[in-house]
């Protein structure tokens, strides 16, 4: 009889160990999946707090933003965010432009919608290292879709 309920024991504890170690990667994963993607504020510099993101501001701060071209020259863009500000953007010879199709620089044009990567300057501009033009891309609103 007490090898019966030592064994049922066993696999009683067994199982607790099983899941409770289980339970334990998964919280320990969580935890340093928030930590790798939000506690520096997500994208960039962001404002986020630790375990969130920085959303558009976090994005916007570092070497990554994206909006319609207002202005172009020979060297330069300047792109209207989603969020109203500009930003400008330096280029040269060697960045690369694309548009699901390989482009160049005269592919830049007012109007048009980029995606940028590239190193956040000092001054608040960025040299890019890549320009991708995208199509349009709607406005925030502020009602959600699901309740129009």
């Amino acid at each position: 009889m007490s090898k019966i309920i030592t064994a049922v024991l066993v696999v009683i504890v067994g199982f607790g160990a099983f899941f409770g170690g289980s339970a334990y990667a998964n919280n320990k994963a969580a935890t340093t999946r928030q930590a790798r993607i939000g506690a520096a504020g997500g994208f960039g510099a962001g404002r986020g707090v630790a375990g969130g993101t920085g959303g558009i501001e976090g994005m916007n701060a570092g070497g990554f933003s994206n909006g319609d071209i207002i202005a172009k020259d020979a060297t330069s863009i300047t792109i209207k965010m989603r969020d109203g500000s500009s930003k400008i953007v330096f280029y040269s010879g060697t960045t690369e432009v694309g548009k699901f199709v390989s482009g160049n620089t005269d592919d830049l044009a007012v109007g048009k919608t980029v995606t940028i990567t590239g190193k956040a300057n000092t001054d608040g501009s960025i040299t890019a290292k890549s320009i991708q033009v995208r199509p349009s891309m709607p406005s925030p609103s502020a009602t959600p879709a699901i309740a129009r």
